[in-house]
C-alpha cells in the first residue's frame, strides 16, 4: 500500500518544483524575527529555553515568493500559521495572488507559561492566514469554520519531537478537517516535526511536504515510520 505521506528533503522550492497542482496548502513557516528575538532574549517560553530555536525568521520576501509559487498551484485553501507581524505578510501576498482573505484565526494556546520578564502579556496565541481563491466555492466548500482553536501546549513527552513552534496534533487534525476533503492532496513546505502530515494521514488525506534541515527530517521521518491510527470514519 503506498503511503498517503511523501516527506521531501530540501528547501521546498527545489523538492517541490514537480508538484503541479494540490486542494491545499497547510503549513507552519518560521515567523518574523520578532517572535525569534522573544525566543534567543528568553522573553518568552513555549517548550524549553532555548539560545538557537534552529532555523532563520521569515522575512516578507519569502512569505511574497512562497504565494507567487503556491497559489498557482492550488486549488482550494491556503492555511498558514504566523505571529502577528507575519500573518500579515502571508496575507498581503496572498492577496496579490488574486486570493480572498479571511480576518485572522486565532490558535489559542493553552498552559502557555507567563512572559519571564515579567514586563507585559505573555505570548499565548499564534496567528493563521486563511485564504482561498476568488472564486464560487462548489458545495463541498460551503459553511463556517471556527474563528479560533483552543489547543494544548506541546511539552516534552507530549506532542513535542524537538522542534521549536510544534504544533498540537490534535489540533492540527481540526485544522485539516476544516479546511481538506478525504483523499485531498496538502502541500506543506515546512514540515518540521511531521505533524501536519501526520494530521493529513491519520485524517485521511495525502500529503506531499519538505523540510530542509536535515536533523528536523530525520525526527519527522523517525516519527512518521512509527505507524499511526487512521481515521475510520469519513
Amino acid at each position: 500500500m503506498t503511503s498517503p505521506i511523501d516527506l521531501r528533503l530540501g528547501r521546498w522550492q527545489d523538492v517541490l518544483a514537480d508538484v503541479t497542482t494540490c486542494d491545499a496548502v497547510i503549513c507552519d513557516p518560521p515567523y518574523s524575527a520578532r517572535t525569534d528575538e522573544g525566543y534567543m532574549s528568553h522573553g518568552t517560553h513555549e517548550v524549553a529555553m532555548t539560545t538557537d530555536i534552529g532555523y532563520r525568521p521569515i522575512r516578507q520576501a519569502d512569505a511574497d515568493a512562497l504565494a507567487a509559487s503556491l497559489a498557482p498551484r492550488t486549488k482550494r485553501w491556503a492555511v498558514i500559521f504566523g505571529d502577528h507581524i507575519s500573518r500579515e505578510w502571508h496575507a498581503t501576498a496572498w492577496e496579490a495572488q488574486g486570493w480572498y482573505v479571511f480576518a485572522p484565526v486565532i490558535w489559542v494556546k493553552r498552559g502557555a507559561a507567563p512572559r519571564f520578564r515579567a514586563d507585559g502579556p505573555a505570548s499565548q496565541v499564534d496567528h493563521i492566514m486563511v485564504a482561498r481563491p476568488r472564486k464560487n466555492l462548489d458545495e463541498q466548500d460551503m459553511g463556517s469554520r471556527p474563528g479560533w482553536y483552543m489547543v494544548d501546549t506541546p511539552r516534552a513527552g507530549n506532542d513535542y519531537h524537538g522542534v521549536t513552534g510544534s504544533k498540537c496534533i490534535k489540533g492540527m487534525r481540526a485544522i485539516v478537517r476544516d479546511y481538506s476533503r478525504p483523499g485531498d492532496l496538502i502541500v506543506d513546505p515546512f514540515c518540521g516535526s511531521g505533524t501536519t502530515a501526520l494530521a493529513a494521514a491519520m485524517e485521511g488525506r495525502r500529503c506531499i511536504t519538505s523540510e530542509e534541515k536535515p536533523e528536523h527530517y530525520a525526527i519527522a521521518r523517525k516519527r512518521l515510520n512509527k505507524g499511526y491510527q487512521p481515521c475510520l470514519l469519513t
